[in-house]
């Protein structure tokens, strides 16, 4: 019998995989993504510290657009960007969630380097 895969669990398992080279520094942190079926979610992460220095989604009142599409992602992005040029983070390490780097993630990942934002 052949068996469904279960793509939350494949997505974990990349992200973990991931996670394991990837860590976030105070001089680096850590830009991570998380995407639901409606909203974005972008965080900058000190993994050293465990805290979060900055986070934007498309919850914020600054977003349009309210829906986890390539759009939004464009605004999140450059939302994340000017968020972290505030608090004098230009250089951070990218991750991606477990999410292919391919739509939404893509588009949030280059409207954050359009920002200003180096990774």
């Amino acid at each position: 019998m052949i068996s469904k895969i279960d793509r939350k669990k494949e997505r974990e398992r990349r992200h973990a995989r991931v996670r394991r080279k990837i860590s976030g520094t105070a001089e680096r942190p850590r830009l991570c993504v998380y995407r639901s079926n409606t909203n974005l979610y972008v965080q900058i992460i000190d993994d050293v510290a465990a805290n979060t220095l900055v986070s934007a989604s498309t919850l914020d009142k600054e977003v349009k657009t309210k829906y986890a599409n390539k759009e939004a992602a464009k605004e999140v992005g450059a939302l994340i960007a000017k968020r972290a040029l505030e608090k004098n983070i230009k250089d951070v390490v990218f991750d991606r969630g477990g999410y292919i780097y391919h739509g939404v993630v893509k588009e949030l990942a280059e409207a954050a380097r359009n920002g200003g934002l180096n990774f």
